[in-house]
């Protein structure tokens, strides 16, 4: 039974207050471990591979149809790898493998451990909003970041493997499927992440520091992107399950 309620077993929905993400390029070889058997790598130039880190305050969570009074308000952080599955109708789908998944209330770590693979751990969140640049960090999760707010036109990170914002966009995500993996049953549980509206801002990153991507054990991740998306409703559909064939 509680195997079966992991699975996503009914529609979500939520608003998206704002969606601040992170996108590190890493050799492609570094992160391959970090993938189960049935997923790539979603790479550029076949050389960079990606992983993001997306702190989100959602507003309103609840299962999908259910009145707004009895949604929740969390702030998630999520650690994702870029990733393609074929599934067994041959569509190649692009998505996100998610390795770890913090939340700054416990209500959420409960809810979430019951009702996903996404292993939520509770951790410290504070931000400071000043006039021209916002800070969030965490002295528990060894994270911080600061960004600037002022509007001017601003440059991709210094050491981005892309060329322009353009290049930049198709990896700032969201991508359209999360992908979770029972390597014993070879099951493979699909997610879909469905939005509106969804027009992501480049950021200028003033300075960052995550020490889980540390703990990885990844050689030098190169800051590629930081996008902000703000004010969007989001759901994701009830989970579907396959059994994964080479």
């Amino acid at each position: 039974m509680l195997s079966f309620l992991k699975n996503h077993p009914f529609a979500v929905e939520a608003y998206f207050e704002s969606s601040l993400v992170f996108t590190f390029a890493v050799p492609k070889e570094q992160l391959q471990n970090l993938i189960p058997e049935c997923l790539q790598l979603d790479t550029f130039q076949d050389k960079w591979a990606f992983i993001a880190v997306a702190m989100v305050q959602t507003k309103d969570l609840r299962p999908k149809g259910f009145p707004k009074f009895m949604g929740n308000d969390f702030f998630l952080i999520g650690y994702r790898v870029f990733v393609r599955y074929i599934n067994n109708a041959g569509k190649n789908l692009r998505g996100l493998y998610i390795l770890k998944s913090e939340t700054d209330k416990t209500k959420m770590e409960h809810l979430g451990n019951i009702f996903t693979h996404y292993n939520y751990t509770t951790t410290d969140v504070k931000q400071i909003v000043q006039q021209n640049t916002k800070e969030i960090f965490s002295i528990k999760s060894k994270f911080k970041i600061t960004i600037d707010k002022t509007e001017e036109e601003i440059s991709l990170p210094e050491q981005s493997p892309f060329a322009d914002w353009k290049e930049a966009r198709r990896f700032a995500g969201p991508l359209p499927f999360t992908f979770t993996y029972n390597k014993e049953t070879k099951e493979v549980l699909i997610i879909e992440g469905v939005r509106q509206n969804w027009t992501p801002n480049p950021v200028k990153v003033i300075d960052y520091y995550f020490d889980y991507l540390y703990s990885l054990k990844i050689d030098k991740p190169v800051l590629a992107n930081a996008f902000i998306i703000k004010n969007i409703p989001y759901y994701w559909e009830k989970g579907t399950m396959e059994v994964w064939s080479k």
